[in-house]
């Protein structure tokens, strides 16, 4: 039974996962912008320079 409650108390791993589950968050908050981002200028980028061609 102790063993169970020092398990249960035990929060050093916490932290690597808060840390971890942070991380997440902040790549997926980037991939979502560059990504939204990045078709818009690609998009605007070939019609500028198929524009041009023309």
């Amino acid at each position: 039974m102790t063993l169970l409650r020092s398990f249960l108390a035990d929060e050093t791993g916490a932290t690597a996962i808060e840390y971890g589950l942070i991380a997440a968050g902040i790549a997926l908050a980037i991939v979502t912008v560059v990504n939204n981002t990045g078709s818009q200028l690609l998009n605007n980028k070939f019609n500028s320079i198929s524009s041009s061609l023309k």
